[in-house]
């Protein structure tokens, strides 16, 4: 099954050999691998021709190498596509924002101790891990941009103050309304309103559950790097990797089910009571 994470690791060692082929140490090699093919092609009677840039491309191999391996690079290589996939430039709010990349950052520190891990169980089991986290990030930047909107919802503003005003002022019209056609129209304009102002409410209290759970999200992320170093070979012998999974597997269907049931009530993209 591809995940989000796998799809950017396979952007990553592209971005990495990329980044490699590009530092100043490949520059410097690819300078002087043409300096002495030109000046000193052949400083020995038995040294070849193609030896110079044979040499280079070794060089050149060793650096794309070291920097595929180097935990530091990779996870700051992820950081940067994980920013593209998860843009934090969307979200107006300064508060959301600033969670938002909190959790990030907390990505790619627990990306940074899975690169440093030698390859076997523990890092296999840490992989499976950190491809729930990516869904945990998604569901997060989810709920960052409904919140968002839902912010800074004017109409939403509008409606908050006009509806209980209006709903008032209907019913006292209804009880000296004589007409009973009129009052049959009115009752359904009363109920339209009535269960208009109900879902607001209830948007209003899923929001704030939301606002809430962002802020519990990043706590368990921080407790989540604490538990993703700790884990070593007797971790894994006790379970603690399975049980961080099932903790994160939990996190990750709890902001699922919160995502999807604030989709039912508002659209954040058109900012609307649905």
């Amino acid at each position: 099954m591809t995940t989000i994470r796998t799809e950017l690791q396979q952007r990553a060692q592209s971005a990495i050999i990329q980044y490699a082929l590009f530092r100043w140490e490949s520059a410097v090699i690819i300078a002087v691998t043409l300096i002495l093919t030109v000046l000193l092609r052949r400083p020995f009677f038995w040294w070849p021709p193609f030896g110079w840039p044979l040499l280079g491309l070794i060089g050149l191999a060793l650096i794309v190498y070291s920097s595929l391996i180097d935990a530091e690079t990779n996870a700051r290589v992820m950081l940067n596509l994980f920013q593209e996939q998860f843009n934090t430039a969307q979200l107006k709010d300064k508060t959301l924002r600033q969670q938002v990349e909190n959790a990030l950052e907390y990505q790619r520190r627990i990306e940074m101790q899975i690169r440093r891990q030698r390859p076997g169980l523990i890092r296999d089991r840490l992989e499976t891990t950190a491809n729930q986290i990516t869904d945990w990030l998604s569901n997060v930047y989810q709920l960052g941009l409904r919140l968002d909107a839902y912010r800074n919802d004017d109409l939403l503003d509008r409606e908050r103050n006009a509806l209980p005003k209006e709903i008032e002022r209907l019913t006292a019209q209804r009880k000296t309304e004589p007409n009973p056609a009129v009052q049959r129209q009115l009752d359904d304009v009363i109920a339209g309103k009535g269960k208009h102002w109900q879902t607001l409410r209830e948007l209003d209290a899923r929001m704030q559950q939301a606002a809430l759970q962002m802020q519990q999200s990043l706590t368990a992320l921080a407790t989540i790097y604490s538990q993703v170093q700790l884990i070593d070979a007797s971790g894994v012998d006790s379970g603690r990797a399975e049980r961080l999974q099932a903790d994160i597997r939990e996190q990750v269907a709890r902001l699922n089910d919160l995502v999807s049931s604030i989709n039912e009530v508002y659209d954040y993209q058109s900012k609307g009571i649905e």
